[in-house]
């Protein structure tokens, strides 16, 4: 993985991009399914609590205060890392805002790039990604509270290594890759344009890489959600849902690989699937937080311009529960 110092340089692309979904989607989608398999239920919680890691007061004390006319919504901040310890010492390559409206009619969920410049309290400006390494998880979490004006209610944290193990619990994912490229490093990889299946250590070189394209974390951020959109659709899949052996080696293969707040235990997780259990894979919605192309910082960092426009536009949203409307009105731009 590389390092959240050093970035590949880039040509500024104005138009948004795709993104992709999150863990905490997944794993949801596991416990609806897993609350169908009746006595599989016990089990996986126990499963899931013993496995995976708890993150201690990586909510702040003190965070924006939440608009009554938020109502039941949620707001779930995810973290792709590179380490199963989410300490000061992590990196974060992966960010995602998921919220899920108050109706849980939903999952919409917004990539937030690594390179976006912006304040990181007690630090100054930095990018984004910086907060992790400088503050730990709960750093981060005030700083993306900052970034929108609004509370983070759960975060979750995946080291990449989960990947490997998920992909191979499911048997592989089938991805649509738009570019052909060759992964960078010595153990490199080709990956041929057309339907591809990815699992194991292709999944995490197939979403991992950067270097091979000519606009960096842009094409990197499409892998992805074409990454997640084959991992939705293979999960969806009545050969999965179906099968509650399989169920039970995704939620094994991916728990110790999960670091989650102190509230996000598999009771909250469980009563959050009950709640999204009419969601599909049609319901899940990606888009990118909306930037103005790639610059260079005083101090010679390449950097992702934020858009001040578009961040304050999207904090009234999420205030006022109505980010269906708002992707709405990408008309698709950042599917």
């Amino acid at each position: 993985m590389t390092d959240f110092l050093h970035d590949a340089s880039t040509e500024p692309v104005k138009e948004r991009h795709p993104v992709r979904t999150t863990m905490f989607v997944l794993l949801s989608l596991v416990l609806v399914a897993a609350l169908a398999a009746g006595g599989y239920v016990w089990n996986l919680a126990r499963t899931f609590n013993a496995e995976s890691h708890t993150i201690t007061n990586a909510l702040p004390a003190t965070s924006p205060e939440r608009a009554t006319t938020a109502g039941d919504s949620q707001n779930i901040l995810l973290i792709g890392s590179d380490t199963r310890d989410p300490g000061a010492d992590a990196r974060s390559d992966t960010m995602m805002l998921v919220h899920l409206p108050g109706d849980r009619s939903g999952v919409y969920v917004m990539s937030i790039m690594r390179d976006t410049w912006t304040d990181i309290p007690g630090h100054g400006e930095h990018k984004i990604n910086a907060a992790m390494a400088l503050g730990g998880v709960p750093l981060m979490v005030e700083t993306v509270q900052g970034l929108f004006d609004v509370p983070i209610d759960h975060v979750a944290v995946i080291d990449f290594e989960g990947f490997k193990g998920l992909t191979k619990a499911l048997g592989g994912v089938e991805v649509n890759n738009e570019v052909p490229f060759q992964s960078s490093g010595a153990n490199g990889e080709y990956f041929d344009a057309g339907p591809i299946t990815l699992e194991g250590d292709s999944a995490l070189k197939f979403v991992r890489e950067r270097y091979a394209f000519t606009d960096g974390d842009y094409q990197r951020v499409k892998n992805q959600q074409a990454f997640v959109s084959g991992l939705i659709s293979r999960f969806l899949s009545t050969e999965t849902l179906s099968n509650p052996l399989k169920i039970n080696d995704v939620v094994a293969e991916i728990s110790p690989f999960l670091s989650v707040d102190e509230s996000l235990d598999a009771a909250a997780a469980g009563s959050l699937a009950v709640e999204l259990r009419n969601v599909r894979s049609g319901d899940i919605h990606m888009f990118t937080l909306p930037n103005l192309g790639v610059g260079t910082s005083s101090d010679g960092q390449s950097i992702v311009i934020k858009d001040d426009a578009a961040i304050a536009e999207i904090s009234s949203a999420l205030k006022g529960d109505m980010i269906t409307a708002y992707a709405d009105g990408l008309n698709g731009e950042n599917y």
